[in-house]
């Protein structure tokens, strides 16, 4: 593959899972900034949006840092973005662990509680990818997930996995890509999958 050398903008919203994506990213070469400033998200080339911790949470601290539109108008401007974990939950409408608080609604669709099994989900599991689906492999990858995105369009979906249910484990929609799973946490598989969807869009 082709050296990393277009900047990747880290979204800061004061939450997600920083140092992990951007050790990744120090680990393939690649420049990337980290900001919680939207000129930067207006400005960006590329964008990861990483994730971990509560919906609610997660949207009240994009509301109040102003960043709500600016990530909304650089997915609709085409600009490559990928969220990570609850990064892809908030590009929907609504969650069952926010009820009252809405999502980006980027895409149309609810964020629903797992009902049976141990939960969180927490550990490997397998993807099964479908037709959509550009980068990623048929390989295991690194969960921590309570909750999973049930989109009103299943055409977007690009991986499905298996707890109990079959639940869609990714979502790809044009310049838009979202994982459920922890790509940073995920070790050699994990990195190749970030580094291809760098160099996808490259």
């Amino acid at each position: 593959m082709p050296p990393l050398k277009t900047l990747v903008t880290v979204i800061d919203y004061g939450g997600g899972n920083l140092r992990s994506v951007t050790n990744m990213l120090e680990s393939l070469g690649c420049p990337y900034l980290v900001t919680g400033k939207k000129e930067d998200i207006e400005n960006a080339a590329k964008i990861i949006f990483p994730g971990q911790g509560h919906f609610g949470q997660s949207m009240e601290s994009i509301r109040v840092n102003g960043l709500a539109e600016p990530i909304i108008q650089a997915i609709k401007s085409g600009k490559p973005f990928l969220g990570i974990c609850v990064g892809l939950q908030v590009l929907f409408e609504s969650s069952e662990e926010a009820p009252g608080i809405k999502g980006l609604g980027v895409l149309k669709g609810q964020v629903v509680k797992f009902t049976s099994g141990k939960i969180p989900q927490i550990g490997w599991n397998r993807l099964k990818t479908t037709s959509n689906n550009s980068f990623l492999t048929d390989d295991y990858y690194y969960f921590v997930n309570s909750y999973y995105v049930k989109p009103e369009d299943e055409a977007v979906v690009s991986s499905y996995c298996s707890y109990n249910i079959d639940f869609a484990a990714s979502i790809e929609y044009k310049n838009l890509t979202a994982v459920q799973f922890h790509p940073e946490k995920s070790g050699e598989v994990g990195k190749n999958t970030i580094k291809k969807w760098i160099v996808l869009y490259d």
